[in-house]
């Protein structure tokens, strides 16, 4: 676990409260108990919509992330925006019973579902939450009934080399300044929503433990997958290829729609929404 003595829980709580007083009127925090610990969920939408989970990225990303489609996306579902257990938010690791490996992931997630009295769900995942979102969906076929996914990394291609050497001093002395420079490169000039980009310089140096990470799902495994899939990818990331990593999905996913999304980048999303995104997503999640 990576601790501070000095790291400002408060400023950090204060920082993600600001960004959720955005979210729809209804909005609900729901803490859900599992074996690998306490899951804090915000809920929106109507209660007899169909449920809808959605997974954020993992460097820095909370359910605040999903502030820009939450509104649009509570008309028609009732949506799930889950804290990782283990990353900034909410959530609260079990300190005897830590999430080590991808089957421990689907049996947190199966958890979480059964504690928040949901069957079969549409799943969204951005960055590592949609390698999270796709294991699962190999794992668990019954309970997701599509899945869409924004810019997914470790899914498809590797990191580009040039994105984890930036990266890699943010990870290892994490500090508001890195974290604004970081995102500003990657970024390349989008306008950034200030409350969020405060959350994300406040999660530096959040106390965090490992993430379970692995290979790539296998491309036989993908083949076989029989879950209607949205992959957007961002035309402008810095994080890998996108018209590689849509190559490759395309050869592997027996029933993907897959587009690039010209003006976007990887860490300027879910927050932001280029032109047509929530469209999409929400034509993709209708039919």
């Amino acid at each position: 676990m990576s601790v501070s003595g000095t790291y400002d829980m408060a400023g950090f709580r204060t920082a993600y409260d600001k960004v959720m007083a955005g979210w729809p009127a209804d909005r609900e925090a729901v803490t859900v108990p599992t074996p690998f610990g306490a899951t804090h969920v915000n809920v929106c939408g109507p209660h007899d919509g169909p449920p809808l989970l959605l997974l954020p990225g993992g460097d820095g990303g909370t359910s605040a992330s999903w502030s820009a489609q939450a509104t649009d996306l509570a008309r028609t579902h009732r949506v799930h925006a889950v804290d990782l257990i283990g990353r900034p938010g909410r959530s609260i690791p079990s300190a005897d019973h830590p999430l080590r490996t991808v089957a421990d992931l689907t049996a947190w997630l199966d958890a979480l579902l059964d504690g928040l009295g949901v069957g079969a769900v549409d799943v969204g995942g951005h960055s590592y939450g949609g390698w999270i979102a796709l294991h699962y969906a190999l794992r668990a076929p019954a309970r997701v009934r599509r899945l869409f996914l924004l810019d997914p990394t470790g899914c498809f291609a590797g990191f580009k080399t040039a994105y984890l050497m930036r990266a890699l001093p943010v990870l290892l002395r994490p500090s508001s300044g890195r974290v604004r420079a970081f995102l500003e490169w990657e970024t390349g000039g989008v306008p950034l929503d200030p409350d969020w980009l405060r959350l994300q310089e406040a999660a530096a140096g959040f106390p965090t433990v490992k993430p379970v990470t692995g290979p790539r799902p296998a491309p036989d495994a993908l083949r076989t997958l029989d879950v209607p899939v949205l992959l957007l990818l961002a035309g402008n990331s810095r994080t890998h290829d996108s018209r590689r990593v849509a190559a490759r999905a395309a050869g592997m996913l027996p029933r993907a729609e897959i587009d690039i999304l010209p003006d976007a980048s990887h860490h300027s999303l879910p927050h932001t929404v280029p032109p047509g995104l929530n469209r999409r997503v929400a034509d993709f999640l209708a039919r």
